[in-house]
């Protein structure tokens, strides 16, 4: 693990209230929808969502978190994870599917660290703490021995898709995607790369 500068921290399991809701603000409200459908009768979404987050294992997991505090409080996290050299094989019959193209992208980059989540806050946002938080992904990537970064950002995310222009990511692939009830203005999930050199 590499050493994190001040006012930033891997997460604990304390932080999953937070890291669900910007878990929630990253999935653009699907995370929220399919929490919802995960739900039992007596339960809200965000406790499923908080539940997911303190997991030992699995891609949202707080071990694979690292948060940004401003006086104490989380503003900001980054959420990501080295994926395997080569893709794991999946069983798209068994997959949801507004997961499927999801899948598919991921799959198109074996090798490199995947920005799985990169959310702020409403309040903190334009702050830089987006641009901290893909520089500690780079140096995690580094640390893994990874030879880039992916991620996957909806075409109609505006701001995120500039942010990770101007940090060298590029898109190399698109899938359409499958909405399902959830509500999103976008057409198109974009798979962007960054090689490390």
């Amino acid at each position: 693990m590499i050493e994190l500068a001040r006012s930033f921290r891997y997460a604990t399991r304390e932080d999953a209230d937070a890291m669900a809701e910007l878990v929630n603000f990253a999935g653009e409200g699907m995370p929220l929808y399919l929490w919802s459908r995960m739900a039992g009768p007596d339960e809200s979404p965000w406790t499923v969502g908080a539940r997911r987050a303190m997991r030992e294992e699995g891609g949202f997991s707080y071990r694979n978190t690292v948060v940004r505090e401003d006086e104490g409080r989380v503003v900001a996290a980054l959420i990501g994870y080295p994926l395997p050299d080569e893709p794991v094989p999946v069983d798209y019959d068994e997959l949801p599917e507004m997961f499927v193209p999801l899948q598919q992208l991921e799959d198109l980059v074996p090798g490199t660290w995947y920005v799985n989540v990169l959310a702020t806050f409403p309040e903190h946002r334009g702050k830089g703490h987006g641009s901290e938080l893909l520089a500690i992904a780079e140096q995690l990537a580094l640390d893994t021995g990874r030879k880039g970064l992916s991620l996957i950002v909806s075409d109609a995310n505006a701001g995120a898709r500039r942010l990770y222009a101007r940090q060298g990511y590029e898109e190399i692939a698109t899938r359409p995607m499958v909405n399902d009830d959830w509500q999103n203005p976008g057409e198109n999930w974009v798979l962007l790369r960054k090689p490390l050199t």
